[in-house]
């Protein structure tokens, strides 16, 4: 056995099925929501409203009317935490999953919605690799501190007045 194979077989399902969603996820409900939460970092409270939203399909209860969430949902949060995490807003999300259940006529539209989105997730990243390169740029500035005890002032010049320029 792989050293792979080894960590995939000590995920739980509900650890499986978020972190690698299979194609064709099974739709067995058989998660509770303590354990999603707990896989996908999501509140029970936001899984809640997700539902209530029309982000998730009505999840299946238990006899008990616990919600029980199976694969394929897990496999759609999955993808809706992604999208959270590149900032598409929850109205774009919901306008994205309605157009899912719409069926194949969709994908289209489906498709411009996220290229349009991989465009501002872009230019984002963009936006925050040039403010990198300013606190880099500041960093170096500064120079490196010096080593405890040996009275050196650092190895890069000091500069007052671009220091002062750039705050």
């Amino acid at each position: 056995m792989t050293a792979p194979e080894q960590w995939s077989d000590r995920l739980s399902g509900c650890e499986r099925a978020f972190g690698a969603p299979s194609a064709a996820p099974d739709r067995t409900p058989r998660h509770g929501i303590s354990e999603v939460s707990a896989t996908s970092g999501l509140s029970a409270h936001t899984l809640r409203w997700y539902e209530r939203i029309g982000l998730l399909d009505p999840v299946d209860r238990s006899h008990a009317g616990q919600r029980r969430y199976s694969d394929a949902d897990l496999a759609r949060l999955a993808f809706l935490t992604k999208l959270r995490l590149t900032g598409m807003p929850v109205a774009d999300m919901v306008r994205y999953v309605e157009l899912v259940r719409d069926g194949d006529a969709t994908r289209a539209e489906r498709r411009q919605l996220l290229v349009d989105h991989r465009a501002e997730v872009r230019q984002r990243l963009a936006d925050l690799h040039a403010t990198l390169a300013v606190i880099d740029r500041k960093i170096d500035l500064y120079g490196e501190p010096p080593a405890a005890g040996d009275g050196t002032t650092g190895t890069t010049e000091h500069h007052p007045i671009e220091d002062r320029k750039s705050a």
